[in-house]
């Protein structure tokens, strides 16, 4: 049985040893540099505020697996968790807007949620004041841990089981053999270990540099103050019960509330950043309780006071009484980080997790160290998830803080930083620039939305032969209508789209083909010139990810994959006879589309382009006058053209002599916002949004994409062969109001019950709609009419045959 030692006896630690030791691995050792249970960590002062409602729905699992672990704990000094509910109060009409979709979100994830008048919210808590709230949502289930206990009561069932707490243990190492960790070293001697997790909060990324591994959190400063007796609390709780009342939180002043017997705790994000320097973090905190724990800053605390004061006028009569500034980590999207270190086998971490999602945490990383994957999708929160570029200090320090200062804000999901930008950028940004785009960030790549040197095509085709659909101001931000006339030029005529930040690796070498069919579903395994959609899957038979790969030559393939996930896993897996090399970095891919594609590239290239010798799906080297491309027959958007791959530096070359070509063709250039509309109307998906590893091919709607038969036992084959038909499935949903738009996440009904959630969506030009795509119960046929609730507005929708534009193909393959 393996030898596992976890560093951190917090909430995490100790959720961690309780479920690798309910798993049948009892030799766990759980170390702590402090004392046991209260080890001076986070979880040491933490709140307790388990909010289950998040728009990452992997983190709202994580939150209601915390809830419905704790709830069933025991200890004997009283409640480990006490469900008060939570209550969310609005004072804008823009955060009550937000409530809506706040309250869509709980549906879409199983959380049950009700939206409440003034009235109703006052009834919750009386210390409202009525006049100054325009609504509320409440989440019954929600509530308080008491997260000292709670890891007390987790670690006493693990010792049970044989697990071991050490206390005043400091781990100074890790002993490894090269290539694994063996053991860890401390003051008493080496404890061996197979499996080594560094669950040590805010300590993490410090510790973690001593094997290679960048940690992108920051600890930062929260103030919480505790008040003195507020009189109209005095005898409303027992000592031993401590609240009664819900959680409160009050976002749009970045405030929140509980109750301790007969005074509040208020909590403040309003203040500005203060990360904490760990190389004098003992000196700080010397007089504090506790080494979490620094000293308050009551001039930072001044205004939430005030704000505080405006809302619970009980708390004119008060004061703070007592009051720290507490570290907790942050990182720069917010997520918490998990996985094994790619170098290291067996040292594993689980780091930047608040007590809200400590159980959900604990249980997804034993589940990866036991069974290979976890139960649901951890992406999001995946170690190597992160860019090199966000793996910089400057890069993780200022994400970071600006992820504490939005972490109450109503956050667009097109909303993107506004520092540190400008970072990637493809060969072709000048001249983007010079057309007016207006950027999206991803990846650290600028890439553009759309652009304003097409505002005047796209008046005269509204007055033609568009109509623009009217959205709301939600709906209107970071988007525009330019968006649909490029769309649908490229669909009548021809556009050009920078494709540059397609992710792109070279797979090279002896091994590379054999490498590659282990690796992925398809059969990559053919002759030269030939491209192949296949998949990443998991042990589970979960969907990791899906490529494109191109056959350059017998041992070398070009991968367009999705994120450093896919490197990651690729690299775990390559034999020594396989070179794998990222070269998103030293190239520039030009997408060009629509029906005049031929017309505009054939003259410049001195291979036929024709259809008959050109065939979709192939890859040949060439020329473009000049310029030395790899031109590969394939189209995201459902449209006649070509991937044009070249070296980054005849980017620029390359963008003048396509429009050049181009320009007696009217091509235009396009962004990213046509580019999705164009892929939803032909079905194609996205992954990371419309799936992820928590979904087989065969419910994701890409099953084409499996080649069971083929000889090789590619990952993922086996669970494909032994899976039942899917409860649920990926389904593309027209709308029926012209002007219905959705952003993704909303839920969706089904005879009045919810019974899934939107992923993407986009408004295609084509049919006058927004189509969607819709997790839905797989007895949802085919023209069944189905409702989706945007902000809380009813828009019905018509489950719609795949793809919804050109069934046939026709337009792709002409």
């Amino acid at each position: 049985m393996p030898k596992v030692v976890v560093i951190g006896a917090g909430i995490v630690g100790t959720s961690l040893a309780d479920e690798l030791t309910a798993r049948g691995w009892p030799d766990v050792t759980v170390v702590d540099r402090g004392p046991l249970f209260a080890t001076g960590g986070s979880t040491s002062h933490a709140p307790g505020l388990v909010f289950q409602t998040n728009a990452s729905k992997t983190m709202t699992a994580f939150a209601k697996y915390t809830v419905e672990k704790f709830n069933a704990l025991e200890h004997p000094d009283g409640w480990a968790f006490n469900p008060v509910g939570g209550l969310e109060v609005a004072t804008t009409p823009e955060r009550l807007a937000d409530l809506h979709r706040k309250a869509g979100w709980a549906q879409s994830w199983g959380v049950e949620g009700r939206l409440l008048t003034p009235a109703e919210c006052v009834s919750l808590h009386p210390l409202v004041d009525r006049d100054r709230i325009l609504g509320g949502f409440h989440t019954p289930a929600d509530g308080l841990a008491k997260a000292v206990r709670a890891a007390e009561a987790q670690a006493r069932r693990a010792e049970a089981r044989g697990a071991t707490f050490r206390p005043h243990t400091e781990v100074l190492g890790i002993v490894e053999d090269g290539r694994r960790v063996v053991g860890v070293r401390t003051a008493d001697g080496v404890i061996d270990a197979d499996i080594v997790v560094c669950a040590a909060g805010f300590w993490g990324a410090q510790f973690a540099r001593q094997v290679g591994l960048v940690l992108p959190l920051v600890p930062m400063a929260h103030q919480y103050a505790r008040t003195g007796q507020i009189a109209d609390l005095v005898g409303r709780n027992t000592d031993l019960a401590e609240a009664g009342l819900p959680i409160l939180r009050h976002q749009d002043q970045d405030l929140y509330f509980r109750e301790h017997v007969d005074r509040l705790g208020i909590g403040s994000y309003s203040h500005k950043p203060m990360p904490v320097d760990m190389a004098t973090l003992m000196a700080d905190t010397a007089g504090e309780p506790m080494p979490s724990m620094m000293p308050f800053t009551e001039e930072d605390f001044a205004p939430a006071w005030r704000a505080a004061a405006d809302l619970l006028p009980a708390l004119k009569d008060s004061k703070v009484e007592e009051a720290f500034n507490g570290i907790f980590s942050f990182t720069p999207d917010g997520m918490s980080i998990m996985g094994e270190h790619r170098e290291l086998a067996g040292f594993w971490v689980a780091e930047a997790v608040w007590v809200t999602h400590s159980a959900g945490v604990a249980r997804a990383t034993a589940e990866w160290i036991i069974d290979g994957a976890p139960s649901i999708d951890t992406h999001e929160c995946d170690l190597y998830r992160f860019e090199d570029v966000a793996r910089s200090p400057n890069f993780i320090m200022q994400t970071s803080s600006q992820a504490f200062v939005e972490v109450y804000d109503v956050i667009h999901p097109h909303q993107y930083r506004t520092a540190l930008r400008g970072l990637r950028t493809s060969p072709f940004h000048a001249r983007q620039t010079e057309l007016g785009a207006h950027f999206y960030e991803g990846g650290g790549w600028e890439r553009p939305a759309w652009f304003e040197s097409n505002a005047a095509l796209a008046e005269q085709l509204f007055d033609d032969v568009l109509t623009a659909p009217r959205r709301d101001s939600w709906a209107s931000k970071f988007w525009s209508p330019i968006s649909v006339a490029e769309a649908h030029w490229t669909r009548e005529h021809v556009a050009m789209y920078d494709m540059t930040p397609l992710t792109r690796y070279e797979v090279a070498g002896p091994g590379a083909a054999a490498f590659l069919q282990r690796m992925t579903t398809n059969n990559v395994d053919k002759s030269v010139g030939s491209v192949t959609y296949t998949l990443l899957l998991d042990h589970t038979g979960g969907v990791r990810s899906d490529l494109t790969v191109a056959r350059l030559a017998p041992d070398t393939f070009q991968v367009g994959a999705n994120s450093p996930m896919d490197f990651d896993w690729l690299s775990r897996h390559k034999p020594d006879d396989v070179v794998l090399r990222d070269i998103t970095g030293g190239t520039c891919c030009l997408g060009v589309w629509g029906p005049s594609a031929r017309d505009v590239l054939a003259p410049r290239c001195p291979d036929d382009l024709s259809h008959e010798a050109f065939k979709y799906f192939r890859a040949i080297h060439t020329y473009l006058d000049a310029i030395p491309v790899t031109m590969m027959r394939v189209s995201y958007v459902g449209e006649l053209g070509w991937e044009i791959y070249a070296s980054a530096e005849y980017g620029s070359a390359l963008w003048d002599l396509v429009a050049e070509a181009g320009t007696p063709h009217g091509i235009i250039p396009a962004g990213r916002i046509a580019f999705n509309s164009l892929r939803i109307e032909k079905g194609y998906r996205s992954w990371g949004t419309d799936m992820t590893a928590e979904h087989h091919p065969a419910a994701a709607g890409i099953d084409f994409a499996v080649r069971l038969a083929k000889d090789t036992d590619f990952i993922g084959k086996q669970a494909l062969l032994q899976a039942k038909p899917p409860a649920s499935v990926l389904r593309s949903i027209v709308f029926d109001d012209a002007d219905a738009a959705v952003l993704g996440k909303e839920p969706v009904f089904v005879d009045g019950v919810c019974a899934g959630y939107v992923t993407s969506a986009g408004y295609s030009a084509t049919v006058g709609r927004t189509i969607a795509y819709a997790w839905l119960p797989s007895p949802v046929a085919v023209g069944d009419v189905v409702s989706v609730h945007y902000r809380g507005a009813p828009y019905t929708a018509t489950v719609h045959a795949e793809p919804v534009v050109d069934p046939e193909m026709t337009r792709i393959r002409r």
